[in-house]
């Protein structure tokens, strides 16, 4: 390490300039001028002030940045399977302040699905459903919601196909509305099923009505124009399924 000059103010010594060390203490050796960190190198103390623009090297000028300060949202399935392992009581959707009217059915629906009786489950829900049109309408949205619920207790009794249905209907309703994030989340969530099937000639008929909606949606201003690269893998399937029905039919 280099000796240090004399303390400011203090007049310069004659000689080398440098004062002469203690007796007792041998004076430090100077490191190799190689293990001298550079002024760009040296660690920059944790919770210090920020330097002014100019005045820090470029690779880190990202070290600051802000996360995303848009984060996604769970959507189809995920979405549906945070509401049923929710604890808080079920509202009104869009009125987090109003209960909800179906409520209590649902909530007997969602202990089916945590329970694992997807069996029982399903039917509960297809009875509830089937009420609740007659009373609030088909297209009400906490009609809506439970149907969504039905689609993912398909999905899990092992029924792609009709869970891929239910949510293109979903879809398709929510669009209309002008709803274009739940009618994307619909979309998520009848692609999750349409993975699932396994027959390629059933795969390409739902698949050409999922990817024609799904590219109706991109067109549009909405979630599903932020992304693109879903749409292309579920195009990029399509390929696939084709193959394989060529294949099939030999």
């Amino acid at each position: 390490m280099p000796v240090s000059g004399p303390p400011a103010g203090e007049p310069s010594r004659s000689g080398s300039g440098t004062r002469p060390a203690a007796a007792s203490a041998p004076a430090a050796v100077p490191p190799p001028p190689s293990a001298v960190p550079s002024p760009a190198a040296a660690p920059r103390p944790v919770g210090g002030p920020r330097p002014l623009a100019g005045h820090e090297p470029v690779a880190d000028a990202g070290a600051f940045a802000d996360p995303d300060p848009r984060p996604t949202p769970a959507r189809g399935f995920d979405a549906v399977a945070e509401a049923v392992l929710g604890d808080g009581p079920l509202t009104a959707p869009g009125d987090s302040t109003a209960p909800a009217l179906l409520a209590e059915p649902t909530a007997r629906v969602n202990e089916a699905v945590k329970e694992g009786r997807t069996r029982d489950a399903a039917h509960l829900a297809e009875q509830v459903v089937t009420e609740a049109s007659r009373t609030l309408g088909p297209e009400h949205p906490e009609v809506l919601r439970l149907r969504e619920l039905t689609a993912y207790i398909a999905y899990l009794s092992g029924d792609p196909d009709r869970a891929c249905v239910l949510s293109l209907d979903l879809a398709r309703i929510h669009r209309r509305a002008g709803d274009a994030e739940a009618a994307y989340g619909n979309v998520q969530s009848a692609a999750t099923a349409w993975r699932a099937v396994r027959d390629p000639g059933r795969g390409m008929e739902l698949g050409r009505d999922l990817v024609g909606l799904w590219g109706e949606l991109a067109a549009e201003e909405g979630p599903a124009a932020e992304d693109a690269e879903q749409l292309e893998s579920a195009r990029t399937r399509m390929g696939r399924l084709a193959e394989r029905a060529r294949a099939q039919a030999g």
